[in-house]
């Protein structure tokens, strides 16, 4: 049996009522995730570090659970103060957190509700209770949000090294001299005519 190296990927669940909090929390750690529990959107905003307008105390949070990003947001519709909707709207709007999938969680079950939410950018509703079944759902959006990260990183280390090339003129043509020496190595050698 193999062992696992990787870590676990991090789930913000956020639900005003206790049972269905401490459910959601259940079946994400049986699905294999580390999960963080929140009782508000406003108390979500603050442990992904952007603070709403509403003064509510601090939310606790342990120290070694601020270091880890958090990889997928599932939230409650229908919350006192902020909805999951509006939390929904103020993720996509932050540019740093935009990326991270969101899941939007009701028991009931209007269209309406539901396509205004996939519109704004949700990425999966579940109607309640929420159920294990649903939790295979999750890492399919946590792998394309990682695969996006990626790409950015990527393009961004791509620009910086193009600027930099610009900048530094003497490194950029022994860079290319050497870019050029790699390619014959890599290059097959021309098959020598059998005649002699």
């Amino acid at each position: 049996m193999a062992v696992a190296t990787e870590t676990p990927f991090h789930v913000l669940a956020v639900d005003d009522s206790l049972p269905d909090r401490k459910l959601i929390e259940r079946l994400l750690k049986t699905s294999s995730f580390q999960v963080t529990t929140v009782d508000c959107g406003s108390k979500a905003l603050e442990f992904l570090g952007i603070h709403g307008e509403d003064s509510s105390p601090p939310v606790s949070v342990h120290a070694d659970q601020l270091e880890v990003a958090v990889n997928l947001i599932i939230t409650d519709y229908c919350m006192p103060g902020m909805t999951g909707y509006d939390l929904l709207k103020k993720i996509k709007e932050s540019t740093s957190l935009r990326d991270i999938p969101v899941v939007i969680m009701s028991s009931e079950n209007i269209p309406s509700r539901i396509n205004r939410c996939l519109e704004e950018g949700a990425d999966e509703f579940f109607l309640k209770p929420v159920r294990l079944s649903d939790m295979s759902k999750l890492k399919p959006h946590i792998l394309k949000s990682r695969c996006k990260e990626h790409y950015h990183q990527e393009r961004n280390q791509q620009s910086d090294s193009n600027s930099n090339e610009r900048s530094n003129p003497t490194n950029n043509s022994n860079s290319r001299k050497r870019k050029a020496e790699e390619n014959e190595e890599v290059l097959p050698q021309k098959n020598r005519s059998r005649h002699s």
